[in-house]
């Protein structure tokens, strides 16, 4: 059963979007076919007081968005580097307590990973990640109350999906996973919600 084309959001600092993105890379990496975007959510504008301005207006959110702005530049300017950074600053920020905040904490993990550091920051700059977190906030908020990392986008759909076990070294395993999510967003959307009251561990 092909998986559908599908969206999905993250915040580097989000600990489930880290489990989620992990499998997505994993299955990547070994040849899983997903027709996939990946867009920013950023969680601090929710936390932003009400009659203040989005945390995308205000100097003090901005090493908070950082990482999240280094992330959308690497997408669009390194493509081939994206997967290996994307899992490298959610590595930094879960397993290594890097907080990701400002360029001296980022860019080992780009240099890692073949990128150029500089053109990033370049990038970073010129507001063009900025603007596309503000609008993708947004319109995902307004149009179908996103609330969450990880969100994900199968046609009209949005579904905040937590999922608790870490991916592995079966990529098989990952695959399956992302494939069963998406087509079940897809194809079974009567379900609402779906929420174990207690988790086994």
């Amino acid at each position: 059963m092909p998986t559908p084309a599908f969206g999905l959001n993250f915040d580097y600092r989000c600990p489930f979007g880290r489990i989620i993105h992990e499998h997505v890379v994993v299955a990547m990496r070994a040849g899983a076919d997903f027709d996939i975007s990946f867009e920013p959510y950023t969680l601090s504008q929710g936390h932003v007081p009400e009659g203040n301005a989005p945390c995308w207006e205000d100097p003090a959110y901005d090493p908070e968005l950082l990482s999240l702005e280094v992330g959308l530049t690497v997408r669009d300017h390194f493509q081939d580097q994206f997967l290996d950074a994307h899992l490298g600053l959610f590595t930094a920020r879960h397993d290594e307590g890097n907080s990701l905040r400002t360029k001296e904490q980022i860019r080992p993990i780009l240099e890692s990973c073949g990128v150029d550091a500089d053109v990033v920051f370049t990038e970073v700059n010129s507001g063009k990640a900025r603007a596309e977190i503000a609008e993708t906030w947004t319109r995902r908020t307004q149009n179908q109350q996103v609330f969450g990392v990880p969100t994900f986008f199968v046609g009209n759909d949005a579904v905040f999906i937590r999922y608790m076990d870490r991916a592995t070294s079966d990529s098989q395993a990952s695959i399956a996973i992302i494939s069963e999510l998406v087509n079940m967003i897809a194809r079974r959307r009567a379900i609402n919600e779906f929420k174990h009251t207690t988790i086994a561990r």
